[in-house]
């Protein structure tokens, strides 16, 4: 499930999984679909 959260004066959607933030809710939401719950393997 993907989380709202603020920061830094800003909206950002995490992914409870992993923790990667995205500014897009829809990004959050298909990242989490292929999450791993491992770390992040790149930087977004």
């Amino acid at each position: 499930m993907v989380v709202q959260t603020e920061r830094d004066d800003a909206t950002w959607f995490e992914c409870e999984t992993c923790g990667l933030l995205f500014d897009e809710k829809e990004d959050a939401a298909e990242h989490e679909k292929r999450c791993d719950g491992e770390e992040p393997s790149y930087i977004q």
